[in-house]
């Protein structure tokens, strides 16, 4: 999985929709003046999320956004997943200009992959689990500050 700008962004921002939402849905401009991110940056991410199932759009007066589930039941991978364009961690992708060389060749055979392949691989699976157990609640109840440095085995073990 690839973390980038833009899925750190639309982390924040579901984290301050649940936890300023109540019954009534909360406008992008409220969401964008908190966390100094632009509306137009964040409409595009909302349309992405609202596709994925994660919000719900209520237009009109007093219009907004609220979360379509729970915020213990959105795993924060899903979020980043909702708006990265690609999960991989690597430049290691058919097609791209930038690709390592274990990207297919002009004749579509697999070449020997880059000596980093595998590490970056590995690594990008670790964010996926570590993010796919980790839920917006967790986030919004600071569970992950009590955890310091053992987050990682704590969370695998289902505290």
């Amino acid at each position: 999985m690839k973390l980038t700008t833009k899925g750190r962004y639309a982390v924040m921002a579901l984290a301050e929709l649940a936890a300023r939402q109540s019954a009534r849905p909360v406008p992008l401009a409220d969401i964008a003046e908190r966390q100094d991110i632009s509306l137009s940056y964040l409409e595009q991410l909302f349309a992405r999320m609202r596709r994925a199932g994660l919000v719900k759009s209520v237009r009109g007066p007093g219009g907004g956004y609220l979360l379509a589930r729970d915020h213990d039941a959105i795993p924060i991978a899903d979020i980043v997943r909702a708006v990265e364009e690609s999960g991989a961690s690597s430049r290691c992708a058919p097609g791209d200009p930038r690709s390592c060389r274990c990207a297919a060749n002009a004749s579509g055979a697999m070449a020997e992959p880059c000596v980093t392949h595998d590490l970056w691989r590995a690594l990008g699976e670790e964010v996926e689990a570590f993010l796919t157990r980790v839920s917006l609640d967790d986030v919004l109840s600071g569970a992950l500050a009590s955890r310091s440095d053992d987050a990682p085995d704590m969370l695998a073990a289902g505290e």
